[in-house]
């Protein structure tokens, strides 16, 4: 009877310990405290549409989390000229999103899963300030990646957008994995390993705006970054995502609809 009582009050203790966390747990934070800094303006007319209307907004990055995969379906960030420093800057922990309101995935998801963890907005883009650096260690910016490719073709298209922006001087960026049903997932909060990845590139020139997006299979290629340019509109049939919803109409359609690699030096 009394080994009874003494189970019954620890399955008490870990039930309301359960709701406590569930309901009172606020993650660590790595976001710059209000006023410490000046965070990065995203243009809103380059803000995409989200379809779980789960939107965050860091200091130096925006994203659209997807609970039922455990990662953003889009990140979306402003990367300037003065941005690209050299900084050296000590990587901290992966840690959850606190602005995530049904928690982002524990980076544990990811230990020996066989996959990296894929930075959306890249470490390399925020080393101008130690919070902006930091804020992309947030596990909602994160998508499972192999490594192949987050170390092969991804990182020679994050080092192009590098240098679009050293030439071009601003360049915007919205990026993430195509998030669909049936796909491999991993971790014990099923973590879904998308099957390709995408990054569309915009700027303005002399008030018009120009725009590249790419789409990658999720896997090392040696082909040329030009080989994986696709219209804007492909993009958004496949994510169902709106990317310049707030572009009129008619500007819309003809920017998304067609490829022009000759505004973009390769």
């Amino acid at each position: 009877m009394k080994n009874k009582q003494v189970y019954s009050i620890l399955v008490l203790i870990c039930v309301v310990g359960f709701w406590l966390f569930e309901n009172f747990y606020t993650p660590d934070t790595y976001t710059a405290p209000e006023g410490a800094e000046a965070g990065t303006e995203i243009v809103e007319d380059f803000l995409p549409s989200s379809t779980t209307g789960s939107i965050v907004h860091h200091n130096h990055f925006s994203l659209s989390y997807h609970e039922a995969y455990e990662q953003a379906e889009w990140v979306a960030y402003t990367l300037k000229k003065e941005h690209l420093t050299y900084d050296d800057r000590k990587r901290p922990y992966f840690i959850e999103d606190p602005k995530v309101k049904t928690k982002s995935a524990d980076w544990r998801n990811y230990k020996r899963s066989g996959y990296d963890r894929g930075h959306l907005c890249p470490a390399g883009d925020r080393r101008f300030s130690k919070y902006a650096y930091n804020e992309t260690f947030y596990t909602s910016n994160i998508s499972p990646q192999d490594n192949a490719f987050n170390a092969g073709i991804w990182n020679r298209l994050e080092q192009k957008v590098r240098y679009w922006t050293k030439k071009y001087d601003e360049v915007y960026v919205v990026t993430g994995g195509v998030l669909e049903k049936g796909l491999f997932a991993i971790g014990d909060e099923d973590v879904a390993v998308p099957k390709s990845f995408y990054k569309i590139v915009a700027r303005k020139d002399n008030h018009k705006i120009k725009m590249i997006a790419f789409l990658f299979p999720h896997k090392e290629s040696t082909k040329s970054l030009s080989k994986f340019v696709v219209p804007v509109n492909k993009i958004e049939e496949i994510t169902g995502i709106d990317f310049f919803k707030k572009l009129p109409d008619s500007i819309e359609e003809k920017l998304e609809s067609k490829v022009v690699k000759n505004e973009w030096k390769f």
